[in-house]
């Protein structure tokens, strides 16, 4: 029983708008009949029902249905679906004449009856749904008198179809729309009135009474929305934001929804848009392996690869929460990709061949590494046997599996390092070129900066201060970094590993370098506070082996255009493989004992432009001796 009624709720309410219809075909059939026939002075009987009627209900049943008529909503009813209803009657006239014509040539029809015909039959059917419609929006109307007001900045495409959505909820009430647009001035967009500019939000707000503001400019540059924000936070009204069409296309938003204004919306810079059919054809059906696949890059690095065509991805990660985390999500997004997750350290020689025996990639992708700078300041040997070590037990292993293609993902700390993560990274590089002129397998290097929201990175440590009501602490005034997103340096990464050079090094036109001052000030005001009165910014100094700047670009490296507007193709310098590979040798025995000051020597010996700055500049302790590496440069705080 309780099945049948399941039923009748689901199918009920379009079975009386199909007996609504029809009601109407012959409301219009017989009325326009006895009209005709009526000012006769003998009239002919009209009878109720006959097979003549019987042949005009099924014939325009059949136009109703293979127009469509039934898709959509009475609730929705629009300029569309009259169009809808117009073709479904003029159509439905031609059908009724063909069944009339074939079963009695059309005798006693009245010409008037089919010139009539569908315009009255259109008025009918349109005209109940309208007025349900008209209905429904007045009694959203009656919920909006204590629904929450809104403000919307933007008059466009964007803001148009927001206010359409919004009074379908029926639980917010747009007052007002913000633009600077001088035509837009006293217009008003789906009846709502354009009260101003931008930079008048402020007072708008206070005369509207608006309880939310929504930024619904998903187009715009990151520099206006910068001016955008900065008059929403003046207001000191809650404010959201229309997503980006490329964030719903990607997943990473939902149609309709409305977000917080990201860190990453306010980047001084476009963000760099691949060529997405280029890396759909290197892709495409391909097996690849991602070291540390559980990490920020690894795991957005899979997503990807899914996304855009792999055919099977080989999941390699130390951290088996990490691996389980990454492998759920994507069985749950992607289950028609293959999966094969591999617990283990890459810089295991076991553990690597068996991966690569196991998933045959075509190419793998060496995104395990160790990155915090501070950290391995304090942990040389971690340093050298993770990022460099492993980095060599996973290149060989690909050699000799006649990998395709090998991706090593670098950092812009590998250009006149001043760090370990730096001297190591570009240690790493050497020994990729080193392997390149001996070997098949193509070397590709991806250079970029600051990755924002990444495990680790200064954004999560800025929202967890902020959350705890401060300080966020900043090392010092002047300090700047270079950043991406997750996404968009993966986008790079697979943009990269297209281009069919067999070696290169590959970085990012990041543009301007973002001050982490002006980063720090722009996360607490999207939390709602004001930097200084509500959350203080104290500044602790420079920690070990950090930079005030980084740099992009070696001096020694040209870099010339790619066929990508955004990224550039280094030069690679001059390296002797027989001293890189005899360097990571010693490193690797050195590991082996543990010996800190060994470690240090012939890491300084296989990156002489390593130069370790700060107050605190790099030792490394052994058992009995301290090697300490000279402070140049060093800037007091």
């Amino acid at each position: 029983m309780a099945f049948w009624r399941d039923k009748w709720k689901s199918a009920g309410p379009r079975v009386a708008v199909v007996a609504h219809d029809l009601a109407m075909v012959w409301v219009t059939w017989l009325g326009l009949h006895w009209l005709r026939l009526g000012v006769l002075a003998h009239p002919p009987r009209i009878p109720l029902w006959s097979t003549e009627i019987l042949l005009v209900l099924v014939s325009q049943a059949l136009v109703f249905w293979q127009v469509g008529l039934y898709r959509g909503l009475w609730r929705f009813a629009s300029v569309p679906d009259l169009w809808n209803i117009f073709k479904a009657c003029v159509l439905g006239l031609f059908a009724i004449v063909l069944g009339l014509f074939l079963y009695n040539r059309l005798d006693f029809v009245p010409r008037t009856v089919l010139v009539l015909y569908p315009l009255v039959l259109m008025g009918l059917l349109g005209a109940p749904r309208l007025l349900y419609r008209a209905w429904k929006d007045a009694q959203n109307e009656n919920l909006r008198m204590n629904s929450v007001r809104i403000l919307i900045l933007g008059a466009g495409h964007a803001g148009e179809a927001l206010v359409r959505d919004l009074r379908r909820f029926g639980t917010y009430q747009p007052v007002g729309f913000i633009d600077d647009a001088i035509r837009l001035r006293g217009t008003k967009v789906q009846g709502v009135p354009v009260l101003g500019r931008v930079q008048d939000v402020a007072e708008i707000a206070r005369e509207t009474a608006a309880k939310l503001l929504v930024i619904a400019m998903p187009s715009v540059d990151a520099s206006a929305l910068q001016r955008v924000v900065m008059a929403c936070e003046r207001t000191g009204v809650p404010f959201r934001m229309v997503p980006r069409l490329q964030d719903v296309l990607e997943g990473r938003s939902l149609p309709g929804e409305l977000k917080e204004v990201a860190i990453e919306d306010l980047l001084g810079r476009k963000p760099v848009l691949p060529d997405w059919k280029a890396i759909r054809g290197w892709l495409g059906a391909r097996s690849v392996l991602v070291t540390g696949a559980g990490g920020s890059i690894g795991s957005e690095l899979c997503r990807q690869c899914a996304r855009h065509g792999a055919r099977r991805i080989t999941l390699l990660e130390i951290d088996e929460l990490s691996l389980m985390t990454i492998e759920a999500s994507l069985r749950r997004d992607f289950p028609d990709v293959e999966l094969l997750p591999i617990l283990g350290d890459c810089g295991d020689q076991a553990v690597i061949s068996y991966a690569l025996s196991k998933a045959e990639p075509e190419a793998v992708f060496h995104a395990a590494a160790y990155k915090q700078v501070p950290v391995l300041e304090a942990q040389l040997r971690e340093a050298v046997r993770n990022n460099v070590l492993a980095s060599d037990t996973v290149a060989r292993a690909c050699c000799d599996a006649g990998v395709g293609t090998f991706v090593l993902i670098s950092t812009d700390k590998a250009v006149d390092p001043a760090n370990v993560l730096g001297a190591t990274k570009r240690l790493a590089e050497m020994m990729c070129q080193a392997l390149a002129a001996q070997h098949s397998t193509r070397f590709v290097t991806v250079r970029f900066g600051n990755v924002l929201d990444s495990a680790g990175s200064v954004v999560p440590l800025f929202r967890e201060q902020i959350r705890r009501g401060g300080p966020v602490t900043v090392t010092d005034p002047e300090v700047t970094r270079f950043f991406m997103t997750i996404p968009e340096a993966c986008q790079l990464i697979l943009q990269a590993s297209a281009i069919g050079t067999h070696e290169a090094i590959y970085t990012l036109d990041m543009g301007e370098p973002v001050p982490i001052r002006l980063l720090a000030e722009q996360m607490i005001r999207l939390a709602g506070k004001q930097p200084g009165r509500d959350i203080a910014i104290v500044y602790t100094g420079l920690r070990p082996g950090e930079k005030l700047h980084e740099t992009l670009f070696h001096a020694d490296e040209r870099y010339r255009p790619t066929f990508h507007p955004k990224i550039l193709l280094a030069e690679p310098r001059e390296v002797e493989a027989a001293a890189v590979q005899g360097a990571i040798a010693e490193l690797r025995a050195a590991s082996a004992r543990y010996d800190r000051e060994a470690l240090a020597e012939w890491l300084h010996a296989a990156v002489p432009e390593f130069r370790p700055i700060g107050q605190h500049a790099a030792t490394y302790t052994g058992s009995s001796t301290v090697v300490a590496f000279p402070a140049r440069n060093a800037r007091k705080i």
